[in-house]
């Protein structure tokens, strides 16, 4: 079943049922006011809210048109949201940009940061930043929403805790990043607010494509209205989704509705970097790849980061080329709130 959450006056808006095709809805309010209530019960309240996804496909289920930019990230706060880097690739050729060797045990040990959780942005949200010389970068992911998981969890038992599915967008600012890494605590300004796609997925729903850990479909990401990516994310995907919710859980228990995110989705071309969909590879999931290729190729990058007035645009089809989860689909714009430089 498909899941999403409706803005309104609250914080954490409302629970709706979606149906298959996007295209209308249902009120279930009287099962789970918020997707969070939802996955707090979800053995009990799942079955039911699957019963009225039946009657939106069949049409004996009450239903309202579905409007995308009515929608706010599935869970418009949550618990804990923790991005792992599964794609060693692009962990690899971006840390080449900052002259960094990459230590040997990244491929055998993920990548995770703990991302701020308070408030993400939705899917439709403008993406804001102060400066455009933050180097304002979009990050192209898949992310799982999990049940609880206990602490030192393995990675099959992690595996049976994945709720749902969606996509995110992990905007980075690319400028800041060099100096906050530097003092050695990890990314904070440098990782603003994240959006996730509009629809939140079962993994049933996910057909053949779902393999239990990883989503074996290409990510479409597009700027300004070009294709700029579609990298497949079962591809190259070192550390399935339950190898990441296993290292989270190593010291720790996670609770209910905690995020798990893969990190921006890398493909190689025949051992390589990948190449720009244009000179026939699968392009990029976020900017700052193909800045390290044209660096490698030509001695420095050529292609900016974004700049206020960009969009972009984040979404992954079926094979019967289908929306699945709805689109990201975010432009770019100058904040000047209250402290802004």
């Amino acid at each position: 079943m498909k899941l999403a959450t409706l803005k309104d006056s609250t914080r954490d808006g409302r629970l709706v049922v979606v149906s298959r095709d996007l295209t209308c809805c249902s009120e279930v309010g009287h099962i789970a006011r918020t997707l969070q209530a939802a996955l707090d019960d979800w053995e009990h309240v799942a079955p039911r809210l699957a019963l009225i996804a039946e009657g939106i496909e069949t049409g004996a289920q009450p239903t309202i048109r579905f409007h995308e930019h009515d929608a706010t990230s599935p869970l418009p706060r949550a618990y804990q949201w923790a991005d792992g880097s599964a794609y060693v690739n692009h962990v690899e050729l971006v840390r080449k940009a900052r002259n960094a060797e990459m230590p040997a045990s990244f491929w055998v040990d993920p990548l995770m940061y703990q991302g701020g959780s308070d408030s993400f942005l939705a899917p439709r949200d403008p993406i804001l930043a102060a400066d455009e010389a933050y180097g304002i970068d979009m990050e192209g992911e898949v992310a799982v929403i999990v049940g609880d998981v206990a602490m030192g969890s393995n990675a099959e038992v992690a595996r049976a805790a994945i709720q749902l599915v969606m996509l995110v967008n992990d905007v980075s600012l690319r400028g800041l990043i060099p100096e906050e890494l530097a003092k050695g605590f990890g990314f904070f300004q440098s990782k603003p607010a994240s959006a996730f796609s509009p629809v939140a997925v079962t993994p049933d729903e996910l057909g053949e494509a779902w393999d239990g850990g990883k989503l074996h479909l290409p990510l479409l990401v597009n700027l300004n209205g070009r294709a700029f990516g579609k990298a497949n994310a079962g591809v190259d995907m070192t550390f399935d989704f339950g190898q990441l919710i296993a290292h989270a859980a190593r010291t720790r228990d996670l609770v209910t509705g905690t995020i798990i995110g893969s990190g921006t989705v890398s493909n190689k071309l025949e051992g390589g970097p990948g190449k720009p969909i244009e000179n026939g590879g699968d392009g990029y999931s976020c900017i700052a790849e193909i800045r390290v290729i044209e660096t490698i190729e030509s001695g420095s990058p050529k292609t900016p980061f974004l700049k206020f007035g960009d969009q972009v645009r984040i979404e992954m089809k079926d094979r019967a080329g289908h929306s699945i989860f709805g689109a990201i689909e975010q432009t770019v714009e100058r904040y000047s709130g209250g402290g802004a430089t």
